[in-house]
């Protein structure tokens, strides 16, 4: 089978547009605008994690953001409400279109049988009055747990209730169908999933196909241990090796190398396609998106060494707590860390790192003003400063900036 060699800096850089298209980040509005953007947004790039960080808006939002004009957190709420999209487990917690529900069933059944655990030891006997609960009175939200407790006791207590919930919804026999914040309300699956929905288990073969297009259509080029990111079915990894190896057999798809020797999963004649023009506009990147989130990937494909800092110790941290990668002309320039004091009203730039090669820093900084004064806008602040940029001369220059344009304190 013939691999595609990439060795000079324009094929890598074609490589890299590539991967950006898939995702939606070059162009200015790849979905469409608002809750509509929202809908054709996740039914591309296949989910968007869920994470409870909340220095600045929530991952989930974030995502959105970056790929969706006048999206509003609260269409996410819409999107579950509408049965567009379901609340589950993928490598992390997630929401996913509610197309993709039949290939959420092998981890429920995985679970509910024991082949794989969620909690090692469930109460069945809890999980079983929980059921009658829900089935008799209606959808229960995690709160009522809290309420509960203050008048119930014996086997009304709050942890072991909670993890017979979350063990309930981890094998399927119930949905979130709302949330408020991160107040979720559970309800029977019957009663949440939508009539139209196909709910039928999927075989090996179908949930391998599912995945290697899905992943080809969202990332646009994929290594073979990307295909299955952190899913440790090994029945699932050998099925999809065997497509992949069926579908190069037949001129299908096609490998392409990269010099970190790193082999990537293309479709036949993508490399050679035409591809969005390069913009100047910035990106800010949540460090839970779509495009950034499988770290190696990242590395071999655009030389950019990130780790998100929240779970290092704060003496070892190099670049901050909840560092944002940016991402500017088809490269990732810089990280920032910040945060937003929202009864202040004021989004603070802790520190701004660039990446130490060479870049047109009038440019550069022009896209960053634009993009973090938007920033600014998603974060309900109405100020912004820059407390230290890297290097260093920038944060007189950058603040400067900003207060011409009204939005520094």
């Amino acid at each position: 089978m013939t691999v595609i060699e990439v060795k000079s800096p324009q094929d890598l850089a074609r490589l890299r547009r590539l991967a950006l298209a898939a995702q939606g980040l070059l162009q200015a509005q790849p979905y469409g605008r608002g809750l509509a953007g929202a809908r054709k947004a996740i039914n591309h790039i296949g989910y968007v994690q869920i994470d409870t960080i909340s220095v600045v808006e929530r991952a989930h939002n974030h995502v959105f953001y970056s790929r969706v004009p006048n999206f509003k957190p609260s269409m996410i709420n819409r999107m579950l409400r509408d049965g567009d999209i379901f609340e589950y487990w993928t490598h992390a917690a997630a929401f996913l279109p509610i197309t993709d529900f039949r290939f959420s069933l092998p981890y429920k059944h995985a679970i509910k049988n024991g082949q794989t655990h969620w909690y090692k030891k469930p109460d069945k006997k809890l999980m079983g009055e929980l059921l009658v609960r829900i089935r008799s009175e209606g959808a229960l939200r995690s709160r009522d747990l809290e309420t509960n407790i203050k008048k119930r006791t014996g086997w009304w207590d709050l942890k072991p209730t909670k993890k017979a919930l979350e063990q309930l919804y981890m094998e399927g026999e119930l949905m979130v169908s709302n949330r408020e914040g991160f107040q979720k309300t559970y309800d029977l699956t019957e009663r949440v999933l939508p009539s139209h929905v196909d709910s039928q288990f999927p075989s090996m073969e179908e949930f391998a196909t599912h995945i290697v297009d899905q992943q080809l259509r969202c990332h646009g080029l994929v290594s073979l241990k990307g295909l299955t990111y952190l899913r440790k079915n090994s029945e699932l990894r050998k099925a999809v090796k065997t497509l992949v190896n069926e579908r190069l057999a037949q001129g299908i798809v096609e490998q392409i190398k990269v010099n970190s020797g790193e082999v990537f999963i293309i479709n036949a004649g993508e490399f050679e396609r035409s591809l969005p023009r390069l913009s100047n506009r910035l990106s800010i990147l949540s460090p839970f998106d779509n495009s950034v989130i499988q770290r190696e990937r990242l590395k071999a494909l655009f030389q950019f060494d990130y780790q998100i800092e929240c779970y290092v110790p704060e003496a070892k941290r190099r670049y901050g707590y909840f560092s944002l990668p940016l991402l500017y002309r088809g490269e990732f320039v810089g990280r920032m860390d910040c945060k937003a004091h929202r009864k202040a009203g004021r989004l603070e730039v802790k520190s701004l790192h660039f990446e130490q090669h060479n870049f047109d820093e009038v440019r550069v900084m022009d896209a960053f003003i634009d993009a973090i004064t938007q920033f600014c806008d998603f974060q309900g602040c109405e100020s912004v400063s820059v407390t230290e940029a890297h290097p260093k001369h920038l944060t007189q220059r950058l603040n400067s900036a900003l207060k011409n344009l009204g939005v520094a304190i």
